[in-house]
C-alpha cells in the first residue's frame, strides 16, 4: 500500500561529514560538530539530490536506527542501536513504562528502573535516547549550514532548487525544534547548539528550559510559512513530511504544557493552534482501529506519521517493538507481527480508565485492552509476562480490510501527531481557563471522539453533559484515547499526578500497591557521559 521509499543513495557519504553522527567515538559527547570531518563541497553541489538524501535522512532517524536493515551501521555508538538508541522505541519507552499505562516484563539492565521510578543519570535508555535527539539536532543543523544563500549561490544552484530547498530548510528547523520539544519535555536544561554554533572542541552552553521554549516556539512560528500547505490523507510525494499542520500541532502541544515546563500559563495560544488544525480537513478516522493498521497513510485523521515501509525500513526499534513486544504469542498471527517477544503488558490501572465507564465494553478502544488473554489481571510478578497483567494490541501489520502486506516486516505507520489529539488539547485549554475558545465546541470535540469510539448502538449513551466535562475527565479520556501512543508521562506530569502521592498505581516506586514518588521524577537527569565531558552542564535537582 505505501508507496514511497526513504531514499539513502549518499546516506554514506553524508554521513562522513557529520560529527557525532556516531555519537563520539569515546565519550558520546554528540556535539558540537567536527571541522575536521566537513567533506561538504565532495558532496553538495548544485543539484538537488544531495540535499534532498539529507533530508531523508532526517525522517528516517525517526523510524530507524542506521544504515543497514535491522538497526545495521548504527546511528549512535555505545548505546544498542535498535533497543536503545531507536527514537520511537525510546520514546515509548520513556513516556509509558513509567506511567499507570504499562510495565515491561525484561530485566535488561535499565527497564527495571523505568518501570519503578528509580532510574540514575547512568541509565542507558535515557542515554540512548537523549543522543538519538542531539543526532537529530545535528543532522538539521548540517543541512541548514550547508544551504544558506551564500553557499547555494556559490555552487550555482538554480533558483528552482533554491526554491525547493527553502522548504527543504522549513522542514529541518521544524525537526530540530521536535527534537528540543522532547529535551524541554524530559530535561528541561539541556546544551544548546544550532546551525551557528562553532564548530570544533568548543563545548555548547546550557540553555534554561525558558529561553529554550522561547527557541522552539520562534522557530515554528518563523518557519511556518516556508512549510508544505497541509493534506489530508496519503500525498504520493509528500506523505510522511511535515506541513504546516504538523508545526501547529507541535504548537497546540508546545503551549499546552507550557505551565509545567516554565510557569507561564499559554492556554490560550494552545486553542489558538489547535484551531488552526481543526479549520483544515482533518477528520476523525471512522474506525478507530484504522489509524493503526498497515494502511494507516489513508486515514484522514493522520497529521504526521512515522513512516514503516517493511523492508526498507526493517529495524529491531519502532513498530516492530510497539508491536512484537506487546502482542501475547496467542494473537501474533493476527496482527502479522514479526515475533512475541512477551515484553510490555498494561497495568491493571489502564483498565480503570475504560471501567469508570458505565458502558466501556461497548467502546471499540477497549477492545485492544485484551483482558481475554490472561488470567491476572494485576501484575503480581513483574518478570512474568503471560498472565501476569493484560496484554494490549493496538497496533495491526495487517491492512484495515483484513489481507495482509507482502511481508510480516511492520509497513504501520506511527501517528505521532493525528487529529484526536487536538480535539482533546482544545478541551484542556479551555477548561484551564484559556480564550478564544469556548466550553460547547469543546463538548463538541470530546463528544464527537467518544461517539467514534463507541459502536452505533452506544453511542448516544456515550455522549457526556457538559457538567461531566472535568480536568479529571480529560485526563481519564486521553487514557483511554491514546494509551501506548507514547504520551501519559507527559500528561501525568501536566495534571499534577506523576510524582508526589496524589495518584498510586500499581509498582509505582518499586512497590505492588504504589507510593509517592519524588518531584525529582518529574524530569530525566542529563546523562552521566555528557554531565563529565562538558562543564557547562549542571545536572538536574536531586541526581
Amino acid at each position: 500500500m505505501k508507496r514511497v521509499k526513504y531514499k539513502f543513495l549518499f546516506i554514506v557519504t553524508i554521513s562522513l561529514m557529520i560529527a557525532g553522527l556516531s555519537s563520539c567515538l569515546d565519550d558520546l559527547n554528540t556535539i558540537p560538530l567536527d571541522k575536521e570531518e566537513l567533506v561538504s563541497e565532495v558532496v553538495f553541489g548544485s543539484e538537488i539530490g544531495p540535499y534532498q538524501e539529507l533530508l531523508a535522512k532526517i525522517y528516517a532517524g525517526l523510524a530507524i536506527s542506521g544504515n543497514e536493515g535491522g538497526d545495521g551501521d548504527p546511528d549512535v555508538a555505545g548505546v544498542d542501536g535498535g533497543s536503545q538508541a531507536s527514537f520511537l522505541r525510546g520514546l515509548w519507552n520513556l513516556q509509558t513504562l513509567p506511567s499507570d499505562e504499562a510495565l515491561c516484563a525484561w530485566n535488561d539492565v535499565g527497564i527495571p528502573d523505568l518501570n519503578y521510578m528509580t532510574w540514575t543519570a547512568n541509565n542507558v535508555f535515557i542515554k540512548g535516547f537523549y543522543y538519538r535527539l542531539y543526532y537529530q539536532i545535528n543532522l538539521a543543523n548540517a543541512l541548514l549550514r550547508e544551504t544558506t544563500e551564500e553557499k547555494l549561490s556559490s555552487r550555482g544552484a538554480s533558483e528552482e532548487v533554491k526554491a525547493q530547498i527553502k522548504t527543504y530548510r522549513a522542514e529541518a528547523r521544524f525537526a530540530r525544534a521536535l527534537s528540543y520539544y522532547y529535551l524541554l519535555d524530559m530535561f528541561r536544561n539541556v546544551p544548546f547548539v544550532n546551525e551557528d554554533s562553532p564548530v570544533g572542541s568548543t563545548l555548547p552552553p546550557q540553555i534554561m528550559a525558558e529561553d529554550l521554549f522561547d527557541y522552539i516556539e520562534k522557530e515554528l512560528t518563523e518557519c511556518e510559512a516556508d512549510m508544505l500547505d497541509p493534506f489530508v490523507g496519503y500525498h504520493p510525494t509528500y506523505y510522511g513530511r511535515a506541513h504546516k499542520a504538523a508545526n501547529w500541532a507541535l504548537l497546540s502541544r508546545l503551549y499546552l504544557n507550557a505551565e509545567t515546563y516554565m510557569g507561564v500559563n499559554k492556554y490560550t495560544e494552545s486553542i489558538t493552534y489547535s484551531k488552526k488544525v481543526l479549520d483544515e480537513n482533518f477528520a476523525l478516522d471512522p474506525v478507530y482501529k484504522n489509524v493503526f493498521t498497515a494502511d494507516n497513510e489513508n486515514s484522514v485523521e493522520m497529521i504526521l506519521p512515522i513512516r514503516y515501509e517493511g523492508e526498507d525500513t526493517q529495524t529491531w526499534g519502532g513498530m516492530t517493538f510497539l508491536m512484537s513486544s506487546t502482542v501475547p504469542s496467542a494473537l501474533q498471527a493476527e496482527i502479522n507481527s514479526v515475533g512475541a517477544w512477551q515484553g510490555n503488558r498494561a497495568l491493571v490501572s489502564l483498565l480503570r480508565f475504560f471501567e469508570r465507564e458505565n458502558r466501556h465494553e461497548d467502546d471499540t478502544r477497549f477492545s485492544m485492552v485484551r483482558t481475554d488473554q490472561t488470567e491476572n489481571n494485576e501484575i503480581v510478578d513483574p518478570s512474568l509476562f503471560t498472565n501476569n497483567g493484560i496484554p494490549i494490541v493496538k497496533y495491526y501489520n495487517t491492512y484495515s480490510d483484513g489481507t495482509l502486506p507482502p511481508s510480516n516486516i511492520v509497513y504501520t505507520d506511527f501517528p505521532l501527531f493525528r487529529l484526536g489529539e487536538i480535539h482533546l488539547n482544545y478541551a484542556e485549554a479551555v477548561l484551564r481557563g484559556g480564550t478564544g475558545g469556548d466550553q460547547a465546541t469543546a463538548l463538541q470535540l470530546v463528544n464527537d471522539l467518544r461517539r467514534r469510539a463507541y459502536k452505533n448502538e452506544a453511542a448516544t449513551a456515550a455522549t457526556i453533559t457538559a457538567s461531566q466535562l472535568t480536568l479529571d475527565f480529560i485526563l481519564d479520556e486521553r487514557g483511554r484515547e491514546f494509551f501506548f501512543e507514547a504520551q501519559r508521562r507527559t500528561d501525568l506530569v501536566r495534571f499534577g499526578k506523576f510524582t508526589g502521592s496524589s495518584y498510586i498505581w500499581p509498582w509505582k516506586g518499586n512497590v505492588p500497591a504504589g507510593r509517592s514518588i519524588a518531584d525529582t521524577y518529574k524530569v530525566y537527569p542529563i546523562p552521566s557521559d555528557d554531565i563529565g565531558a562538558n562543564q557547562n552542564l549542571t545536572q538536574n535537582p536531586g541526581y
